[in-house]
């Protein structure tokens, strides 16, 4: 009987051959015998094939894995290398390298003589973790800020929520014990290679100091000030330590550093030790003149800063403004679940200090709809002018066109340059709120946004424009849960009456403009930062359209004008100061309110202003530089290193040739109608 065959079924390529003409018999015997031989002969042309096909995804690898072999290879040479080689390159181009602070001083024959007490802003003091939820487990005592941040990348979502205070107390969530690193090491770097104020204690070291003679006060900068008492006792460890210290030390009088939020802190702190307990530390009214010689306030935000009132409106300031418009909608989305600015929002939010940075004084200190301290500035290159017959825009004969920095938030460039009476707002404070929103996901993310709904949204850009007084009215229309925690802890007014009782309370310890300095007339205060750098003043701001956007506000970051000398730049209307404060925030209460005999300083305390013109590191061998007037990087300044050390040695403020002026902070000043 014949053999049945079975049939394959019919494909795409069966097809085709029906088509073409049909092989000799020869071929199709030598097929049918040699079956196997085929297959492999078909095998092969397929994988000879595939090898010269070239995909997007190989490019991809091989580039991710050139960029890695360069880096790794990079990397092998900076480590092998003799540490003095970046110093011979630069010495090579510049010329040779003064002597640090340190060595220079101890050539002189400077020694140690005062203690010194480092006091840390927000966000530079590592924090670990002592008690955590399941997703936490294997990091006990590790640092959740401050170090590598593996564990942002790892588990970003666990990372928020213990990062992350309650919302209803401002302190610890059930379940979640973060706590601040101790030691000199708990902020001399926020990164591994990142200095802040490992710079200085090296150089301190060069005369004698070490670690019985400096002291870290390290505290939880998320907390409000009072707070960091009541959960962790860290103002009654502060006054101990400073006690200590200048017993230890021949009862020398310490040297205070704070730096950044640090000084707001730490007035706080020399309202709390003189006060009676139990609110207070009950060291008496002469505590301070006892044991503090100078405080030397690094980049103070003595009056608050502008950039808090952005950061807490929509989570952004200039940087991420401008990442956002390069990348729409990238940092709206939940993007594999990686935190975006909703969760940035929910967890900061939960953070009490920042609401002590939000600008104080009102429209007193920071200006109104048509006027500010600053009109007239403009900013060439390193040099600022404030010559108010010159344009703006550096065209001589042109009408002068001043910047209305006293309108922190604008609604639109128009609006922020139209005159006061051409503007019609609607008051935004009696809007409903509750009206539903179209992005309903928002729920999963505390932003307080969610409840005010499409009708609150639309009150706030048809107000048009907001000064320093009604920002404080917009922050409890968009967020009453926090405003209303931070109102307990502080305040942002200007005084009346200082002897008024109310002033005796917590929350006004931290506002200058609502207290008064200690009866110390022998100690100093100084106001060290940096000037030459545009600084973020007032907003451009619009409403985000984007559907995926939980926030609805946005800075306008198309508002911007390309002239080199033009303040607008990307939605932020710049001003001079250190890149985070500006010179009005850090310089006003030593150049006029505290200057002499003043009702905030009734006991003449001394006062000095040192500024340190920003410049660039002249290559990328000498790092953030030795002369940068950056918030941060000026911690590595050698001339402000230098001030710090003779004061510690046992130098005055005279000793440093008294003021050392580059902005326009007194003129500014003195056109601040204050009673003093």
């Amino acid at each position: 009987m014949p053999l049945l065959r079975r049939r394959k079924p019919s494909t795409a390529s069966d097809d085709k051959d029906k088509n073409e003409e049909p092989e000799s018999k020869d071929v199709v015997e030598d097929s049918q015998q040699k079956p196997h031989e085929s297959s492999k002969t078909h095998k092969r042309a397929g994988s000879g094939s595939q090898k010269v096909r070239w995909s997007c995804v190989d490019s991809c690898c091989w580039f991710i894995g050139c960029v890695c072999a360069t880096w790794w290879f990079l990397l092998f040479l900076y480590n092998a290398m003799p540490a003095s080689f970046p110093q011979y390159v630069t010495e090579a181009i510049t010329g040779p390298l003064p002597d640090p602070p340190g060595v220079k001083l101890r050539k002189e024959g400077l020694m140690a003589k005062h203690p010194v007490v480092f006091v840390p802003g927000i966000v530079t003091g590592g924090l670990e973790l002592w008690e955590g939820k399941h997703c936490a487990d294997g990091l006990f005592r590790k640092r959740l800020w401050g170090g590598t941040f593996g564990e942002v990348y790892k588990r970003p979502l666990c990372w928020v929520e213990h990062m992350s205070l309650d919302n209803e107390t401002g302190l610890d969530p059930s379940g979640i014990r973060v706590r601040p690193v101790s030691g000199l090491v708990a902020a001399d770097y926020f990164a591994p290679g990142y200095f802040v104020w490992a710079v200085l204690i090296a150089n301190l070291a060069h005369i004698g100091y070490e670690e019985k003679n400096m002291y870290m006060a390290a505290y939880d900068w998320r907390l409000s000030f009072q707070n960091t008492e009541v959960r962790d006792q860290t103002l009654s460890r502060i006054k101990s330590n400073i006690e200590l210290m200048v017993a230890t030390n021949g009862g020398r009088k310490a040297v205070i550093v704070p730096h950044s939020m640090g000084v707001l802190y730490f007035l706080h702190f020399m309202k709390w030790v003189e006060a009676p307990a139990p609110m207070g530390g009950g060291g008496g009214p002469d505590w301070c003149a006892k044991h503090i010689k100078a405080v030397m306030n690094i980049g103070g935000p003595f009056l608050g800063v502008p950039k808090a009132v952005a950061g807490l409106f929509s989570a952004e300031a200039k940087d991420v403004a401008v990442a956002r418009a390069l990348a729409p909608g990238f940092l709206d989305n939940d993007i594999f679940r990686l935190q975006t600015l909703e969760h940035v929002m929910r967890m900061t939010r939960t953070w009490d200090s920042t609401m002590s940075m939000v600008p104080k004084g009102g429209d007193t200190i920071w200006g109104a709809f048509d006027w500010a301290p600053e009109k007239g500035y403009t900013f060439r290159g390193k040099k600022q002018k404030g010559n108010e017959t010159r344009a703006a825009n550096g065209k001589d004969g042109d009408k002068t066109k001043y910047v209305n920095y006293g309108r922190v938030i604008s609604f639109g460039k128009e609006v922020a340059e139209a005159p006061s009476s051409e503007i019609q707002k609607l008051d935004f404070r009696g809007a409903v709120k509750g009206q539903s929103i179209a992005n309903n996901t928002c729920r999963d993310v505390w932003t307080e946004y969610h409840d005010m709904g499409i009708g609150g949204i639309k009150a706030i850009a048809e107000y048009k424009v907001y000064t320093a007084d009604s920002v404080i009215d917009l922050l409890n229309f968009v967020a009453p849960k926090m405003m209303a925690r931070g109102a307990a802890h502080f305040s942002y007014g200007i005084a009346d009456d200082l002897d008024d009782p109310k002033y005796s309370h917590y929350k006004y310890w931290s506002n200058p403009l609502e207290t008064k300095l200690p009866d110390a007339p022998e100690m100093e205060i100084f106001s060290l930062y940096g000037v030459g750098i545009l600084t973020e003043r007032a907003y451009v701001y619009k409403v985000n359209q984007s559907p995926d956007s939980c926030i609805p506000f946005q800075i306008d970051t198309s508002a911007h004008e390309e002239e080199e000398e033009s303040c607008l730049k990307a939605g932020v209307y710049h001003v001079d100061g250190d890149e985070t404060v500006p010179v009005l925030s850090a310089g006003f209460m030593c150049a006029k309110a505290w200057r002499g005999k003043t009702r905030f300083n009734p006991s003449g305390i001394k006062t000095h202003i040192r500024e340190y013109d920003h410049s660039p590191p002249a290559n990328l061998l000498e790092g953030r530089g030795t002369q940068s007037g950056a918030h941060v990087d000026i911690m590595g300044n050698f001339a402000l290193i230098e001030d710090i050390m003779r004061v510690a040695a046992g130098g005055s403020g005279s000793d440093l040739g008294g003021d050392q002026v580059h902005s326009d902070i007194f003129r500014w000043s003195e056109r601040i109608d204050l009673e003093l």
